[in-house]
């Protein structure tokens, strides 16, 4: 492969976006935080990204060591991309991107793309304490994984197993949240936020 264009700065900020400066790459690594995913799961909620952008931008992740690649055992045998420990020491700068960027959301415009899973950061923003979270949107559902350090942070769906807490909301609630106008605790408070479970998360959200 070709090297790398690289600023040739020493500072630790331009060392940084030599590996994630480019285009869709902190988008892939989003994703990769759910999990292992296949390339096609990556392209279908990476609305936009060419199949060649896509390609070459996993390849510069895996050669600088932010994610691998693997074979999945029968009878799945597809190849997956899952995030190195190294990667998902992104998520917390992804976080402060992202909480950096809720004064940029604004009003959903009509070409905008939305995945369910794309509101999992800033929920997991809102959230304290451990625990396995499901949320049910209108867009579809998805689960958090609170406390966790190198496994995966959300995925899609419903949980894998007994949720500890599980929140619905609908869309403008979930948008609001994301937007920083609205906090979590204030809308389960308002009634705009329903939690259920019995556990020590789920008890804290309602009584806060």
């Amino acid at each position: 492969m070709p090297p790398r264009r690289r600023y040739d700065q020493y500072c630790s900020a331009a060392r940084a976006l030599d590996l994630v400066g480019d285009r869709w790459t902190l988008l892939i690594v989003r994703e990769l935080l759910a999990g292992p995913r296949r390339y096609t799961d990556l392209h279908a909620d990476l609305p936009g990204v060419s199949t060649d952008v896509l390609a070459s931008r996993l390849k510069d992740m895996e050669r600088d060591g932010l994610t691998t690649r693997r074979r999945l055992p029968p009878p799945g045998a597809v190849y997956v991309y899952e995030l190195t420990a190294r990667g998902h020491e992104l998520l917390p700068v992804l976080q402060a991107l992202g909480e950096w960027g809720q004064a940029e959301l604004g009003e959903r415009r009509p070409t905008d793309a939305v995945r369910a899973h794309w509101f999992a950061l800033p929920l997991l923003r809102a959230l304290e304490g451990e625990g396995l979270v499901e949320v049910h949107l209108e867009e579809g559902d998805f689960h958090l994984h609170l406390g966790t350090e190198q496994g995966p942070v959300y995925g899609d769906g419903p949980a894998p197993a007994e949720a500890d807490a599980r929140l619905t909301m609908d869309s403008a609630t979930c948008e609001a949240i994301a937007r920083g106008e609205l906090g979590l605790r204030a809308a389960v408070q308002s009634g705009r936020v329903t939690v259920t479970g019995e556990s020590t998360l789920a008890k804290s959200l309602r009584e806060a």
